[in-house]
């Protein structure tokens, strides 16, 4: 059966990244990458700052605050990919709590890992989001979440296809149980960890 095309926003955004940076190694896409989280991020700021005050940048006209825009605060964010710098937009009344990177935050590298570990553990994509937003105190989207987890996905089938040797002087192996979202279930699996040892 002939694999079906995906047709996504995703596709096409990829496509322009392949366009415009044209990497040619691992290392050329993080670069990539970097320079384009950085407005990716000061657009979400400047989409919650918009729904705090609730009017777009430059809109006139009368508004039902006296709070407006006030500039930017420049700070660096640790990722995945390193330090990215990012403006982070500011209301005069200093009321704006931007959720995405709150303030006094430096380092949202974490996020992803602690998504995925959660996910692997059989959390359901709710409970995820209302863990993260227990302990970090920002909400995440389903949307969000789904699109960390089906990152790793390939990574995933990779890894188990990976080629193996022909000998290994030891074997160890155990087994446990473990609950495993899979197939849009939660179960409880055998998971054998086997260590070879050439």
């Amino acid at each position: 059966m002939a694999r079906k095309k995906k047709n996504t926003k995703g596709t096409e955004i990829a496509q322009a990244i392949m366009e415009h940076y044209q990497p040619k190694t691992k290392e050329d896409m993080q670069e990539a990458l970097k320079e384009i989280f950085g407005p990716m991020f000061e657009t979400m700021l400047q989409g919650e700052l918009k729904g705090h005050l609730g009017y777009e940048a430059g809109e006139h006209g009368y508004k039902d605050t006296d709070n407006r825009r006030n500039g930017y605060t420049s700070k660096h964010v640790k990722t995945s990919y390193g330090q990215i710098p990012v403006d982070v937009p500011r209301d005069r009344d200093g009321s704006f709590e931007p959720q995405l990177i709150p303030k006094r935050t430096r380092d949202v590298s974490g996020i992803e890992d602690k998504v995925i570990s959660m996910y692997a553990k059989g959390l359901s994509q709710r409970d995820i989001s209302d863990t993260i937003e227990d302990i970090y105190g920002f909400s995440i989207s389903h949307e969000t979440i789904s699109e960390i987890t089906d990152k790793v996905l390939d990574e995933l089938t990779e890894w188990q296809n990976r080629p193996l040797k022909k000998f290994y002087t030891f074997l160890f192996v155990d087994c446990m149980y473990v609950t495993i979202r899979k197939d849009y279930e939660t179960k409880n699996y055998a998971v054998y960890a086997i260590l070879g040892y050439d």
